[in-house]
């Protein structure tokens, strides 16, 4: 029998640059399945949690997630990972593409899965998006929010 833990590997597996599998990835999930970017306050279902593998392929080609550590307790499999890659493709945001530099990235992470009867119900995700802004050349600006003094 499939434990959860290898599920959620395979999961991995499937969403790795070298494979990037979208269908399969999303076929893993119940018919309402969510995965859940904590970082960003987003998330996707359906055919949306496929999306996710597109993107991550297209940013960073070479997309590896370092299982760090993976423990499972019930229904709940907690992941330890660091999500690395090249960043080689366009990054898109609400205000227009990052263009790619070829850096490397290395972000920690920690990923949390609810599997329930062989099908993954819920992905929440927690990468350190601004350890991952920092090593793609996205700084923060705080002369737009800290106030200057009056000359």
């Amino acid at each position: 029998m499939t434990s959860n833990a290898d599920i959620v590997r395979e999961a991995y597996r499937l969403a790795e640059g070298s494979v990037l599998d979208p269908e399969g990835f999303r076929n893993l999930f119940t018919e309402d399945g969510v995965f859940n970017n904590k970082a960003m306050g987003e998330s996707a279902t359906g055919d949306g949690l496929g999306d996710i593998v597109r993107w991550m392929g297209s940013v960073f080609s070479d997309v590896h997630r370092e299982l760090i550590d993976v423990q499972q307790t019930g229904d709940v499999v907690a992941v330890q990972l660091v999500i690395e890659g090249t960043f080689d493709g366009p990054f898109p945001t609400p205000y227009g593409e990052i263009p790619p530099t070829g850096a490397k990235i290395s972000v920690p992470t920690a990923d949390f899965w609810t599997v329930r009867d062989g099908k993954i119900e819920v992905f929440d995700c927690y990468m350190l998006v601004n350890i991952l802004l920092t090593q793609i050349g996205v700084y923060p600006d705080f002369s737009k929010v800290i106030p200057q003094p009056a000359n």
